[in-house]
């Protein structure tokens, strides 16, 4: 079960991640001076199914593309989704609360894709090369 607290572990966890966080406690992950994830404020375009209220627990994940995009959303669990400001755009969004529908190293999985999008490239290949799997 993942948490905001492994979030903020995992993205840190990354070479040159810094974390900016708003007035109001929302914390942004950024590499190299570029976004790669962040916990959005309220916006029109991502409200409650129920209430019609706008959500306030919305996290954003870059994505390599579109392709990529597509596959995370057709997650049958449902947990990412998109909204209309982030049609044409490389990234998902999973609400708070379904982060402990995540275990962690899925969660991992979406914070070293993240940060692969936005890392220079010499400083993505080397952690790449440092963090390949091992033949078995």
């Amino acid at each position: 079960m993942a948490t905001m607290a492994d979030l903020d572990e995992l993205a840190l966890a990354m070479p040159q991640a810094t974390k900016e966080v708003s007035d109001d406690g929302r914390p942004a992950y950024f590499v190299h001076g570029k976004l790669f994830c962040c916990h959005r404020g309220r916006r029109k375009d991502a409200v409650d199914p129920q209430t019609g209220e706008r959500l306030d627990d919305v996290l954003m994940f870059r994505v390599a593309d579109l392709d990529v995009k597509e596959l995370v959303l057709g997650d049958d669990r449902g947990v990412f989704f998109t909204t209309p400001h982030f049609r044409g755009y490389p990234a998902v969004l999973i609400r708070i609360p379904d982060l402990a529908r995540l275990d962690r190293d899925e969660l991992r999985e979406s914070v070293v894709e993240a940060w692969l999008t936005r890392a220079q490239k010499r400083v993505a290949r080397a952690w790449l090369a440092e963090h390949a799997p091992e033949d078995g």
